[in-house]
């Protein structure tokens, strides 16, 4: 599997040289939209190494091209560097085609509504002409790295094409954990008034493919009181080790700011707010990397080779949540679903696999095996029917662990043995009802 990461190098010693190269490079990118536009009717059946020497014969002027259809690109854009004239017909190629699908698929929910006799209000799709795109600097063409923090790179400057010499902060490879990893062509790229130069790193990773018999896994268990419950399970059903993650400063910061939302919208109606969602979103983001970075840690710990959670699905507000609780629900949702998805590139780095289980009744149903659980007001406490109080969060990640294993053991047997099993075992039989005890009881019946 290619996995990538992107550093970002601070550009130190220029601020605002840049500008006026971004805005030709997107000019010629809007002349280019157009060209292909007027110029191509289906663009699905050629190749963008096609596509770009097609476009490249209507605007741009050679020896053996000396009338070009469009022949005021080359007045405009005097001098434009071959590299980033192929950037932008890839570019504009990857944009028409976006369009084009668009609005085919907007043509086709037309029609389906007018056969049916429903009013159909939805606008179609507009073909954007005028972008803010960045550009590749692509190596020996466009840049060239003199040092760990020095290069230069070709710019417009002065009415001309030139080459300028830049600085910039150095990237610790060895912490990022790129040492060994090809680098890709820069990007320029502005955050506010700064530009930086946004380099690829890529690496063809082998996830592991170790058999289930001696697999350990790490079961996560995305809570509403804590980030996150993690435990070690190997395939016999043991609990090698557990850790809770949590972030309660952050999570009582995050609170106090959707309230202080929440009042301000009650007092003057629905306002954009973009002070405190910024605040929000900081947090949020605080809250995601944290935890994603401890869960791989602990699975890292104790050389897991899978990481599992729960299948999340679409977000469903319950009934009765409105104002500041129902803005939490949300943004505990999308934050689960951050988690998951930073935990699941993160993983990948490492070589570890990621799997998604049915998530119904893996917190209703003890990991002992003794039934639905009652849990108190907090929903932090399960108290079991033998009596037994235990972590409620703790109890649902040992199952969601002992769901992956049951799963991989059925799938692996044959249909035979599998019904004989299932026979034998019959609480494995629903899906739904999988605790840490069947695993246990499916182990020593194998």
């Amino acid at each position: 599997m290619k996995q990538a990461k992107t550093l970002k190098h601070k550009i130190t010693n220029h601020s605002r040289i840049f500008d006026e190269t971004v805005e030709i490079y997107n000019q010629a990118l809007s002349f280019i939209i157009d060209v292909i536009d007027a110029e191509f009717g289906d663009i699905t059946m050629f190749s963008t190494k096609d596509m770009v020497m097609m476009v490249e014969k209507l605007i741009h002027t050679t020896k053996s091209n000396p009338l070009p259809k469009y022949k005021e690109f080359n007045q405009r854009f005097y001098k434009f560097p071959s590299y980033f004239r192929r950037a932008a017909i890839s570019s504009a190629v990857g944009k028409v085609n976006s369009f084009r699908s668009n609005y085919q698929n907007w043509w086709e929910e037309k029609q389906v509504a007018e056969k049916e006799g429903k009013t159909f209000k939805k606008n179609p799709p507009r073909l954007q002409s005028t972008h803010k795109e960045f550009p590749v600097m692509y190596k020996g063409n466009m840049f060239n790295r003199l040092s760990d923090s020095e290069g230069e790179i070709k710019v417009f400057h002065k009415n001309d094409w030139v080459w300028v010499n830049i600085q910039f902060k150095k990237q610790d490879l060895e912490k990022r954990n790129v040492v060994d990893w090809k680098e890709c062509n820069p990007k320029l790229v502005a955050v506010g008034k700064k530009y930086f130069l946004s380099i690829a790193y890529e690496k063809d990773i082998k996830l592991n493919k170790t058999k289930v018999a001696d697999q350990k896994v790490c079961a996560v268990d995305l809570g509403i009181n804590n980030s996150a419950v993690c435990s070690i399970l190997d395939a016999t059903g043991t609990v090698l080790a557990r850790r809770f993650i949590n972030q309660p400063k952050e999570k009582d910061r995050l609170y106090r700011m959707t309230n202080k939302l929440r009042k301000a919208q009650s007092i003057s109606g629905w306002i954009s707010a973009p002070n405190f969602w910024r605040r929000i979103k900081g947090i949020q983001t605080h809250i995601i990397n944290n935890t994603s970075q401890r869960i791989v840690q602990f699975a890292k710990e104790f050389n897991c080779d899978v990481i599992v959670f729960e299948y999340l699905g679409n977000m469903r507000v319950p009934k009765g949540f409105w104002g500041a609780k129902k803005l939490r629900f949300k943004l505990r949702h999308w934050r689960k679903t951050a988690i998951q998805n930073k935990v699941t590139q993160m993983a990948h780095y490492e070589g570890m696999r990621i799997s998604r289980i049915n998530p119904r009744n893996t917190s209703e149903l003890a990991f002992d095996g003794s039934g639905r659980v009652e849990r108190n007001n907090k929903k932090d406490l399960a108290t079991f029917k033998t009596g037994k109080v235990y972590h409620a969060d703790l109890s649902a990640s040992y199952n969601i662990g002992a769901r992956y294993f049951i799963r991989a053991y059925l799938k692996s047997l044959s249909e035979k043995k599998r019904l004989w099993l299932q026979a034998k075992v019959p609480e494995v039989t629903k899906r739904t009802s999988h605790t840490l005890s069947s695993l246990i009881t499916l182990h020593l019946a194998l």
